[in-house]
């Protein structure tokens, strides 16, 4: 697949495999057929580099998120964008919706980690503890718990309903750049600088595998649906899975010629999905590691790419700031959302597929799919 003209900075599988999403450089983000490779929509509003993307679990919205310090919601049918949402002191790194899309995760480089109401928008909670930038938030898959990753190299676990801090995980020697629940809740997946991939105990923060065989530092980590394989991307520019259990190496896949910034694995486990600084989103059958599609698109490095949760779609963000919503099938633009004006960084789908939430670098959150209003 091509398209961008960016460097690609994240990639994701919509649910059931039948779209991509990827977020680049260009400043846009771009959905594409999974089966076609063809563009379905490109969102634009950004105005700086698009940096994660991600559909909501029923696929209607997409959030992506911005170096113009904002979260930006999409309408991932029209590609309208809903709402903005402000509150950081700082460019807003990691966003990500809860399991039932009542609350969005938001972690930043003011070293907070915020929950907002996904509804109203209004601000939850503001979660202290960290001495360096957050890179990296996710939801546990009951909601009951949030993870964040940190330049302080620790993670640290928080309740989700109380904001209270539940456990603080040390042991990388780098800033942790990527974290993952595991399917189960039970473990947790981290990607850092100091080139490892390691398994830690949700309940003990104990360390359970530890790898390191890629040869620079590790952007990006994610579990298959099942928890049985492990996917990462570095910048040594492989893709490479890992058998969750024992942390042996299953396969390393070569055919970017820059590093991979985003990686994901599609609903049944059948395809990888993969970002990369050379501006492209790459398709990989995930048994024999063979290369199956690229798109191109964007015009800025893609950040972030997400599937829709029925996986018909696929939102990109962008350096180009914009976000684009792709056809699975089709690979076809299906539509282009503007008005963000630095890169967006991190992008997800709504629950219920309804809305996108964006995230950029002017310290605001912000909702497609309604008429837009500005967040407190």
């Amino acid at each position: 697949m091509e398209g961008h003209t960016g460097w690609v900075c994240s990639v994701a599988f919509s649910p059931n495999g039948a779209q991509i999403v990827s977020g680049s450089e260009d400043r846009s983000v771009r959905i594409w057929d999974a089966s076609t490779a063809n563009e379905v929509i490109k969102l634009e509003g950004h105005t700086s580099s698009v940096h994660s993307v991600a559909f909501s679990p029923n696929g209607a919205h997409i959030v992506s998120g911005s170096s113009d310090r904002t979260l930006w919601i999409w309408d991932a049918t029209t590609g309208n964008e809903m709402s903005k949402m402000k509150g950081h002191t700082g460019a807003v790194y990691s966003v990500a919706f809860s399991p039932n899309g009542v609350q969005i995760v938001s972690g930043s480089s003011d070293m907070t980690v915020h929950i907002w109401d996904a509804t109203t928008g209004n601000k939850v909670t503001k979660m202290n503890g960290h001495t360096g930038s957050v890179n990296s938030v996710a939801f546990s898959p009951n909601g009951t718990q949030i993870v964040s990753g940190s330049e302080d190299e620790t993670m640290q676990i928080w309740d989700a309903t109380t904001g209270n801090g539940v456990r603080k995980i040390k042991g990388c020697t780098g800033s942790i750049y990527s974290v993952a629940f595991s399917p189960n809740g039970m473990q947790i997946v981290s990607g850092s600088e100091d080139k490892t991939v390691t398994i830690w105990d949700v309940n003990t923060g104990d360390e359970m595998m530890k790898t390191q065989q890629h040869s620079r530092q590790v952007w990006s980590v994610a579990f298959s649906p099942n928890g049985q394989e492990i996917v990462s991307g570095s910048q040594d520019a492989t893709v490479q899975i890992w058998d969750a259990t024992t942390g042996n190496g299953v396969k390393k896949i070569e055919g970017h010629p820059d590093q991979v910034r985003s990686v994901a694995i599609s609903p049944n486990s059948a395809q990888i999905l993969s970002g990369s600084d050379d501006r492209t989103v790459r398709i990989w059958d995930a048994t024999t590691g063979n290369g199956v599609t690229k798109m191109e698109g964007h015009t800025g490095s893609v950040y972030s790419v997400a599937f829709s949760p029925n996986g018909a779609q696929i939102v990109s963000g962008s350096d180009d700031r914009s976000l684009r919503i792709w056809d699975a099938s089709t690979a076809n633009e299906v539509t282009k959302m503007e008005g963000h004006t630095s890169s967006v960084y991190s992008v997800a789908f709504s629950p219920n597929g309804a809305h996108i939430l964006c995230l950029v670098q002017v310290t605001r959150l912000c909702r497609s799919g309604m008429q837009p209003r500005e967040m407190r």
